[in-house]
């Protein structure tokens, strides 16, 4: 008994056995979608190789001293954004966006490393000692530490990752403690922009409601103004940004105002989703007996389709599994990182945490047709070997500083 006690009182098996079972659940979906492929017919025997490789780097990284992630906080940061400039130089399309550099037989993307890059480097550059996240230029400094990596992902172009690195920026900047007032100054931009998608209607209602706010925060007349025409000026910009995104990424967005616009061609995949969720039923139709997924109604539906894979075999039963691994894994890394007394262990946590849960928001999301087809995977489940490696070394850190928690305290 006293040997179990100390092994649990190291080992966070509440971080462990969630992933490897959603790594277990996704090697069969990955398994009955690619069975009948002849494109990915090795793609199983791929993620299983990575899958072995991921432990491996899991329990290394829970193995270093945990004061080396901060140490490694800045050249790891450096390194990612020159793999970021190197990737729009020579690396490899995918899907219209340059990100992919080949290593042999396999490939890596940049944007996977620099997610950790950023979470160290913002972490510790709001951890240190003289930090204060209510002034202007901690809040301006924070952002562009966060934003160049953003900026290049952007250029690639990868909407999807870029949008996954916003919510990780803004989550740690929000523990960190920013008011109220300037979390709604750093997010009311972003929100309008997204209105502006929409329509003049939806425009304007944005617009009001920041003027509504701006009148509850009871701000001087100068500053509210300036706040009021950033605002104005986010919902005419996004005219600007949407001209320059990719045809398809364009055509993505369309299809999530209106699936039903082009049901033959971008709103396809996201109509295909939720017809192989649907027929699912409440237990499925069994293992690789999904009609969608046998048929190949939905292209290369093992990457960031899986999830309807899960919900046609598997049912609502194993759909409803798949979110309660997920969000048990995420109040663990909550409450791991809401004990922890170095606040930038704290950071770090939290934004390991929104990362993950950015993804599984976004996936399941666009899966059942509540968001747009952005081309994100499921962590842990979807097929992709710098995917699952990052997502392993990002626990193995949360693992780590369970591990040496009460060494902070």
């Amino acid at each position: 008994m006293r040997i179990d006690y100390k092994l649990e009182d190291k080992f966070d098996f509440g971080l462990f056995i969630p992933s490897m079972v959603l790594i277990f659940i996704g090697l069969l979906a990955i398994y009955s979608a690619t069975f009948s492929h002849p494109a990915a017919a090795g793609n199983f025997q791929k993620q299983l190789i990575w899958a072995i490789a991921a432990l491996s780097i899991f329990f290394i990284t829970f193995s270093l001293p945990t004061n080396s992630f901060r140490f490694a906080a800045s050249p790891m940061y450096l390194f990612s954004i020159l793999l970021l400039v190197g990737v729009l130089v020579i690396g490899r399309k995918v899907s219209g966006a340059k990100s992919w550099f080949d290593l042999g037989p396999f490939g890596f993307q940049p944007s996977e490393i620099a997610k950790i890059g950023t979470i160290l480097a913002l972490s510790a550059f709001l951890s240190r000692r003289n930090a204060n996240i209510e002034s202007f230029l901690d809040i301006i400094v924070a952002l562009i530490i966060g934003f160049i990596p953003v900026g290049l992902i952007l250029l690639e172009p990868d909407l999807g990752t870029s949008i996954v690195f916003v919510g990780m920026i803004l989550t740690i900047i929000f523990w960190k403690g920013i008011s109220l007032f300037s979390l709604f100054v750093v997010l009311s931009p972003g929100f309008v922009a997204i209105a502006a998608l929409f329509g003049s209607f939806y425009f304007i209602t944005s617009m009001v409601l920041v003027v509504v706010t701006l009148f509850l925060f009871k701000k001087d007349i100068f500053f509210s103004g300036s706040i009021f025409a950033l605002n104005l000026g986010a919902g005419f910009f996004t005219d600007y940004v949407y001209s320059v995104l990719s045809p398809h990424q364009q055509k993505r967005i369309q299809s999530f105002i209106d699936p039903m616009a082009d049901p033959l061609g971008s709103g396809y995949n996201a109509i295909q989703a939720k017809v192989a969720i649907g027929s699912g039923g409440l237990f499925g139709k069994g293992f690789m007996h999904g009609n969608q997924t046998q048929l190949q109604f939905i292209p290369e539906q093992w990457t960031d389709f899986i999830y309807c894979v899960v919900g046609e075999e598997f049912g609502f039963i194993g759909s409803i599994i798949v979110v309660g691994l997920f969000l048990f894994l995420f109040i663990r890394l909550l409450k791991i990182a809401s004990a922890a007394k170095d606040e930038f262990l704290s950071l770090v946590l939290i934004g390991i945490l929104s990362v993950y849960f950015i993804h599984f928001l976004i996936n399941i999301g666009m899966t059942v047709g509540i968001l747009p087809v952005i081309g994100i995977p499921l962590p842990f489940v979807s097929y992709g070997g710098s995917s699952l490696l990052v997502n392993f070394f990002m626990l193995g850190i949360a693992a780590n500083i369970y591990r040496t928690r009460k060494n902070y305290a």
